[in-house]
């Protein structure tokens, strides 16, 4: 489990920022399962969902990074959760699926040409002698906006996304398992992404991140 437990310059718990984060969210909390319980409410609800990203610049994928922003999309979101578990000396790891997402807003569908969101980033912890999925993708306000449950997670089930909104609506669909890393596999995201958005890559689109965020109200 040793892989699984040491920081890396993007799964950076040794750095302070990361070290403060985790300890304020932990304060009120005993045993390492009740810790991690708190930290993944605290990653889930105080770093705000954001998927208009820069995801070219490594820099945005880490840890302490993400901390500092307090806004990032699903696998910053991820490392954030794993590196914060890491530091309180829960194993964890980094897992990646393609999702369909049939409540995904106007302007981000346009932007992807799909609603597909491939590499979806989640994690995995080890506790009670056991892997479990936890996914602190969606903050709780935003998951209001969107009329879906915010995910729960007790550190016993797997915690994905749902397939249904509280209305019925279709919501998340799983399409195909990346499976687990111990680090961030970039050479492999960016085959995945150019896969399902090669425009991002040949028009530029994302070199104006900034711009398309400020034109999708719902993130603001």
């Amino acid at each position: 489990m040793q892989e699984y437990l040491r920081p890396s310059e993007i799964i950076d718990f040794d750095n302070s920022i990361v070290c403060s984060f985790v300890e304020k969210a932990t304060e009120k909390a005993y045993t390492p399962k009740d810790k991690v319980l708190a930290l993944y409410l605290k990653v889930r609800d105080r770093i705000l969902y954001d998927p208009y990203t820069d995801f070219k610049n490594q820099e945005v994928f880490k840890a302490s990074y993400t901390i500092e922003q307090r806004r990032n999309f699903c696998i910053p979101k991820a490392i954030a959760l794993v590196a914060g578990a890491r530091y309180l000396g829960i194993p964890a790891r980094l897992g990646f699926a393609d999702v369909k997402n049939h409540l995904a807003s106007d302007k981000l569908i346009e932007l992807m040409k799909t609603n597909v969101f491939a590499f979806h980033g989640y994690a995995e912890l080890f506790i009670d002698e056991k892997w479990v999925k936890a996914t602190p993708t969606f903050n709780k306000h935003l998951c209001k906006m969107f009329r879906v449950k915010p995910l729960e997670f007790d550190g016993t089930e797997d915690s994905v996304f749902h397939e249904f909104s509280t209305d019925g609506e279709k919501h998340m669909e799983y399409l195909h398992d990346h499976g687990r890393f111990t680090e961030m596999p970039f050479d492999l995201m960016h085959k995945v992404m150019k896969k399902h958005y090669p425009h991002w890559y040949t028009d530029g689109i994302i070199d104006n991140v900034d711009e398309l965020a400020k034109a999708d109200e719902i993130y603001q």
